[in-house]
């Protein structure tokens, strides 16, 4: 067996040890903090921040401008970053949001914190989009003065610069400008559906707030504004014809709650159809939830436990079937928005919630008002216990056809 060569091996001391500082980190492996099919997350992260300020009462517009050099602009009307020098880091505040990992308004979740409640995970947001651009601008117009500064792949190339205000200065919010590093990512181009989507249900979930896209290489602009809400949106993706009334309805935590936060709840909006495919949306705090998480299942578990009290109490249930929450669940499209202190997403891309008390949350919510609903529509009730039962049939039958081939092989 041949000895391994002392010394032909790299010496192993103190000094082999790699500390990664500052952005360094997101560089090196971008997988681990965004997405890198396509730059979207990263542009995403930037929107979100405008979306909190909003969400916050702090803003009314939102606009993104995809520019003809392949940047991209998101502006807002909120109350601006601020660029005073933080009281511990001795640093400008605008610097820190953008060169440190975890920095930002977001982590102050206590009482009199500067967001209640934000899509913000582990704090990264912004930083990843600064670590990853060949070039980032940034403008904060805020208590009559006008910050500035960019960044190249994550550190300041152009020093802060303060100046006051003047005549054709807005009087608060933040422009950020990226240009995102094509060598990040397997393609440099932003996916324009999934762009537009993004855009149209962050207006969806801020009824009053106005939502525009630029694009100056095709000379477009489109603007998204929902008075509406949720009801307008669900109606107008709906597949089929509802067959009882939208089910809608929202409900927070007051200061006297002893479980949840105060603000914490659900905005939800239901539809039942016979046919077509179901339409499902979900979000935390703004921040689209693609995969589902806890807050559907406390829908779920809301909209299954009212339906079969229902049915159990008008003895609708015929002998020998045997109801299951998906029976209730299957022919339910709905747009559910909740809102989370401190939300647990699993991954930084934030697809999924994991947060375990928010079953508890949404589904406290929901049962109630549902079973209120359901015996004041009796009639639509039925019609509902109708359709839960008829796919429990259903179910059941299919299932006994896979056991009697099971038997007969």
């Amino acid at each position: 067996m041949a000895t391994p060569s002392k010394t032909t091996s790299p010496e192993y001391s103190e000094g082999s040890i790699r500390v990664l500082k500052g952005l360094e980190p997101v560089k090196q492996r971008p997988g681990m903090y965004t997405r890198t099919d396509n730059p979207l997350h990263i542009i995403q992260e930037v929107l979100d921040n405008a979306a909190d300020e909003a969400l916050a009462g702090y803003g009314k517009k939102i606009k993104v401008t995809l520019h003809a050099d392949s940047s991209v602009s998101i502006e807002d009307d909120g109350r601006g970053i601020p660029f005073g020098l933080h009281p511990e880091e001795k640093a400008p505040v605008i610097e820190l949001v953008y060169t440190r990992l975890h920095a930002g308004g977001k982590f102050d979740k206590g009482s009199g914190g500067a967001y209640s409640f934000s899509g913000g995970l582990h704090g990264v947001g912004v930083s990843v989009t600064n670590a990853l651009s060949k070039r980032l601008e940034v403008v904060s117009h805020r208590e009559g003065s006008v910050a500035q500064l960019a960044f190249s792949a994550g550190d300041v190339i152009e020093a802060l610069e303060i100046r006051p205000q003047g005549g054709g200065d807005r009087k608060q919010g933040t422009t950020v400008r990226a240009w995102p590093d094509p060598k990040y990512f397997e393609t440099a181009v932003l996916p324009m559906a999934e762009l537009m989507h993004l855009l149209r249900s962050k207006a969806v979930l801020m009824p009053g707030v106005t939502v525009t896209l630029v694009n100056e290489k095709t000379k477009d602009t489109q603007q998204w504004l929902y008075k509406g809400g949720l009801r307008d949106y669900l109606m107008q993706t709906l597949n089929g014809e509802p067959v009882i009334p939208l089910f809608e309805g929202a409900g927070h935590a007051d200061k006297n709650a002893d479980n949840f936060a105060e603000g914490e709840g659900a905005d939800w909006c239901v539809a039942f159809t016979e046919d077509g495919q179901p339409v499902r949306e979900s979000y935390v705090n703004l921040i689209p939830t693609s995969a589902g998480g806890t807050h559907e299942s406390g829908l779920r578990d809301g909209l299954f436990t009212a339906v079969k009290g229902f049915i159990e109490l008008h003895s609708l249930l015929p002998k020998g079937v045997k109801l299951l929450p998906e029976d209730v669940f299957a022919r339910a499209s709905y747009v559910l928005s909740a809102k989370v202190l401190d939300p647990q997403f699993q991954g930084q891309i934030k697809e999924r919630l994991n947060s375990r008390d928010a079953v508890r949350l949404v589904s406290s919510f929901v049962r109630p008002a549902l079973e209120l609903w359901l015996n004041q529509h009796v009639d639509y009730g039925r019609k509902l216990a109708e359709l839960a039962i008829k796919a429990a049939q259903t179910r059941q039958k299919a299932g006994q056809k896979v056991e009697k081939r099971k038997g007969s092989g």
